[in-house]
């Protein structure tokens, strides 16, 4: 793809394999779960929930070859928008599903780096109770024929204005070269381990084996209600997960990237699972799982480790450990930004976004106009109360990136069969096979999933609108040849 290579000639290819592994990690560990292992202990009722981690690590696993194989065949800026313009057809439906990921992508990615900030905030709030204290609030409201109302919480406190900060200040940390970055992933990545490892050692230290198996009646049995609360645990072990393809979006600059991008990739789903269901059993096995349980709808579920690590040392270790997550918070933003702030560059390159995003810094080679617009709607959308949003992300992009992409990965194959590929996924097609069926089971097998299906139809419909009526106007598919300009 000399076209290709040739508009990304003034990226610098200047990620090393333990850079590009950080940054997936760093991503992969944010806040995500320190605050939702009440969450799912409270989907399946009981320790048991475990399952819930180790069937979202294997979903985790197969989809991460299936990016592995793209990532390393098309290793340019863009992810998941390169992936899909070329499967469908550059200049036929590839171009619409890809801009329905961009479309969708200008609402989840900087909801995900908001998300990482307010949860930093929240954590903060165990050392700084006052970081509550709400200024103001307001539900929106828009209703929709035939859909019904669409809702939106507005809140500020101290607590969002930290938040707002955190993000300034990694926007500010991103704005230089890529070879500096992919050393400070490394450095933030180091702390983000060091937190792991003391909750997991002192979680395997106090360990309580009757705690942590205390398993209710039943709870093992194959009913209805066991497999929705799987699909509840899925939804957000899933989204803990992810991270695992964040080289990808940045694939124009990792060095050796047919080898470095699917090794950062494995390595890492294996490693952060290792430590995920390692550090709640260990967890579990301090705390009974009932009181864990019981804080999901109340403000302790917000540093739930913090009063875990102060059970066993007293206040000085929960203060401690809050200090750390909210680095690992604060890696996770960092990471975060760098890698979706590439995507919109790589569909202006293209001439499928705004030219604007196109801009590279005349001196540190970064597209830097993109940054700043990621970062600056990431610090608006900290006003919202993400915690109810979770799951319409996770739902809108299954149903618009993943499932396409799963999918895709046997469609290119057979395609493009003499495509080069560095990665072959292993035991093809099965992880793709396995991984679609697990994302649909994930949309279907919960509690009023309908309300995150409509979010997603939404999103779906109005980026339709716009493509088609954009397309229209340039004269490109449906409405004109294969060939049309794409600029």
């Amino acid at each position: 793809m000399p076209d290709t290579d040739k508009k990304e000639q003034s990226l610098i290819r200047g990620v090393s394999l333990p850079g590009a592994a950080a940054l997936n990690m760093i991503d992969m560990i944010g806040v995500g779960p320190f605050i939702t292992i009440p969450l799912i202990l409270a989907a399946m009722g009981g320790p048991q929930a475990m399952i819930g981690w180790v069937a979202g690590a294997l979903l985790a696993m197969c989809d991460g070859l299936v990016w592995a194989e793209l990532g390393a065949a098309m290793p340019e800026a863009g992810g998941s928008y390169r992936y899909l313009k070329e499967i469908y057809g550059k200049e036929k439906f590839g171009k619409f599903i890809s801009f329905l990921f961009i479309f969708q992508l200008s609402f989840s990615a900087p909801l995900s780096i908001a998300s990482g900030c307010v949860g930093l905030a929240m954590y903060a709030s165990y050392l700084f109770p006052s970081l509550n204290n709400v200024y103001f609030s307001y539900n929106a409201v828009l209703p929709l024929p035939l859909i019904g109302d669409l809702e939106a919480l507005l809140s500020g406190s101290p607590g969002t204005f930290l938040a707002i900060a955190a993000c300034l200040i990694a926007v500010i940390l991103l704005y230089r070269r890529i070879n500096i970055i992919s050393k400070l992933s490394q450095y933030l990545w180091i702390g983000v381990l060091i937190t792991v490892l003391w909750i997991i050692v002192s979680g395997v230290t106090h360990f309580n084996g009757s705690l942590a198996f205390s398993f209710p009646e039943n709870a093992f049995q194959l009913s209805p209600a066991f497999f929705m609360g799987l699909g509840s645990a899925m939804l957000i072990s899933t989204y803990d997960y992810w991270g695992y393809y964040n080289v990808c979006f940045i694939g124009g600059e990792i060095q050796n990237p047919g080898r470095n991008i699917p090794r950062a990739i494995i390595y890492s789903i294996l490693i952060v699972a290792g430590l995920y269901i390692i550090m709640n059993i260990s967890i579990i096995g301090v705390v009974p799982w009932q009181e864990l349980s019981g804080t999901a709808g109340t403000e302790e579920r917000k540093y739930i480790v913090s009063v875990f690590m102060q059970k066993i040392y007293g206040t000085w270790a929960g203060k401690t450990v809050t200090i750390l997550i909210l680095w690992t918070a604060f890696a996770s933003v960092f990471s975060l930004l760098l890698g979706y702030s590439r995507v919109p560059y790589a569909a202006s390159v293209e001439g499928d976004y705004f030219r604007i995003f196109s801009r590279v810094h005349p001196r540190y080679q970064f597209p830097y106009v993109s940054l700043i617009i990621m970062g600056i709607a990431a610090c608006l959308f900290c006003f919202l109360q993400l915690k109810n949003i979770i799951a319409a992300l996770v739902v809108i992009r299954i149903m618009v990136q993943f499932l396409a992409q799963t999918a895709g990965v046997i469609v290119y194959r057979i395609r493009k069969p003499d495509v080069p590929r560095p990665f072959r996924m292993w035991l093809y097609p099965l992880p793709a096979i396995v991984a679609f069926i697990g994302f649909i089971y994930v949309l279907f097998s919960r509690t009023n999933f309908q309300k995150e299906i409509k979010y997603a139809a939404i999103i779906i419909i109005l980026g339709s609108i716009l493509y088609f009526w954009r397309a229209y106007r340039k004269k490109q598919w449906p409405f004109g040849s294969s060939g049309s300009s794409s600029s």
